[in-house]
């Protein structure tokens, strides 16, 4: 059995070998693919919202982790406002996209999924959020989504009351093309990354934010639909307005 020491070592710099990318490999895709019939949703443009005003301190000042919400909905301007302050793309090239938050060379290896429970104009299910091209796609709007997604949390009551439970996955390929078995430090580190950026844009928008690391990983695998091992649960975050 690999222990977390094991890991360590093989991931330092000096104990791994030529990564995929100079093997010559083509990189994987900078974002999960869709099937072509798939509907996609329009998101408002991020930049339309109206915040107050606040500055950097006082939004860190103000931030903590928020387990009870209100409960009224966000809006669908608010929601789009999120998902771009968590994952925007600012530039697109063959080989990275430059985007909201920072990630260990531009790789960017979360694909984002959301629980939707309370969002005007949108109804209630499971999404994806497609990055690249600002848009939502649905993946599951069965009765009992919210139910499966809270006992994948170990029944952690503020997912079902949450207005939105974000789901971050790992493609793990994604990073593990440049930086090998060093990528899983990465990825965790990015995960860090686009939750912070959550909590400090949930105070802009007077809402609250509760990271969650305690999730069963199969559970959490099999109701987003993803194998556990090329593209994994790494992260997960609740949000809600502020009572």
């Amino acid at each position: 059995m690999t222990t977390w020491k094991d890991y360590l070592e093989i991931s330092k710099y000096q104990n791994m070998g030529e990564s995929l990318q100079r093997q010559g490999v083509p990189q994987p895709p900078l974002e999960k693919p869709c099937a072509a019939e798939a509907i996609l949703i329009d998101l408002p443009d991020p930049h339309g919202i109206t915040l107050p005003k606040m500055n950097l301190v006082e939004l860190i000042e103000k931030r903590e982790s928020l387990r009870v919400y209100q409960d009224e909905p966000l809006s669908l301007q608010e929601f789009s406002f999120l998902l771009w302050a968590t994952q925007g793309v600012k530039e697109i090239s063959k080989q990275f996209t430059k985007r909201t938050v920072p990630s260990a060379g531009a790789r960017h290896p979360f694909e984002t999924y959301i629980l939707v429970n309370r969002v005007e104009g949108l109804k209630n299910g499971l999404y994806r959020y497609l990055a690249l091209k600002h848009k939502l796609i649905l993946v599951d709007d069965s009765v009992d989504i919210s139910q499966k997604i809270t006992e994948g949390c170990k029944m952690q009551k503020h997912v079902q009351n949450s207005a939105l439970t974000f789901c971050w996955v790992a493609d793990f390929q994604r990073m593990y093309w440049r930086y090998g078995e060093r990528s899983l430090r990465y990825v965790m580190l990015d995960a860090g990354h686009v939750c912070q950026n959550l909590y400090l844009a949930a105070e802009a928008i007077h809402c609250g934010v509760c990271a969650i690391a305690a999730y069963d990983d199969d559970l959490m695998n099999a109701v987003l639909g993803v194998d556990g091992e090329a593209q994994f649960t790494a992260y997960i975050a609740t949000l809600g307005r502020r009572a």
